[in-house]
């Protein structure tokens, strides 16, 4: 099948085997593994997990190809849902947990899909995404770099990110205007803030950075920030100069 993608969805196939074999590679599949597709596609990839995991379950929103996955016999044991994964929960899905995510996702949605991940962490171990090269590299920037920022500091609390390959826009069909990454997350066993604390911190991790170029003293002058913090922290700093760490004594 060659299946016309529709930019609505942001559709980009992968149709080069090597890179394909680089990801199974990478995801290093096993027998004991319960895999959540997101966006498979015409089903490439799918097709090459299937004989290596205990079972797998795949997300597609184009009800044009839910049908054709249906109707590939390659793909007989697999179990294929059409929708928008941002309205799942993993809890109610009938795949055995702890899932294992895999995802060629379109761009325009990555950081809906990572605070989804976020939400829904306790079901799933591992979760591997395409996404755009600049957002992956915002995603592990390293601090006082200009990629560290305000999605560095929000994923870093509660995930631990890996950019493992970049990809070439050669590899896909059509062929998307920037440059792919690789990654692979993890989610932490303890966030670095405490849930009831986050939307303060989202808050404060945004007001800093909306202001990137000013002094803390500046942009954060509207928060009740402990004396005990700011005398901890030298409020002379600006936002890109914080860990995640110290982000989170903010709070």
């Amino acid at each position: 099948m060659k299946h016309h993608a529709k930019k609505k969805w942001g559709q980009n196939f992968l149709v080069d085997p090597n890179l394909l074999n680089k990801i199974i590679r990478t995801i290093k599949p096993k027998k004991i593994d319960n895999i959540l597709e997101i966006g498979p596609g015409e089903g490439a990839l799918t097709e090459m997990l299937l004989p290596s995991v205990n079972n797998i379950s795949a997300i597609e929103i184009d009800p044009i190809l839910v049908e054709h996955l249906l109707s590939n016999k390659i793909l007989k044991e697999s179990q294929v849902l059409q929708g928008d994964v941002l309205s799942k929960d993993l809890a109610k899905l009938s795949i055995e947990k702890p899932i294992k995510i895999v995802g060629n996702i379109p761009y325009n949605i990555t950081s809906p899909i990572l605070f989804w991940l976020i939400e829904q962490r306790e079901h799933w171990f591992e979760a591997y995404l395409m996404v755009q090269k600049e957002v992956a590299d915002r995603l592990v920037a390293r601090i006082g770099t200009k990629s560290y920022g305000r999605l560095t500091v929000m994923a870093g609390v509660f995930l631990d990110i890996v950019k493992c390959f970049n990809i070439p826009p050669e590899v896909f069909r059509p062929q998307p205007k920037v440059d792919s990454a690789f990654i692979k997350i993890v989610s932490k066993k303890t966030p670095i803030v405490d849930e009831e604390k986050f939307n303060q911190f989202e808050n404060i991790v945004k007001a800093a950075f909306s202001k990137r170029r000013k002094m803390l003293q500046n942009s954060l002058k509207s928060f009740d920030i402990a004396q005990t913090v700011r005398e901890k922290i030298d409020f002379t700093r600006r936002p890109e100069t914080l860990s995640v760490a110290e982000f989170a004594e903010l709070v």
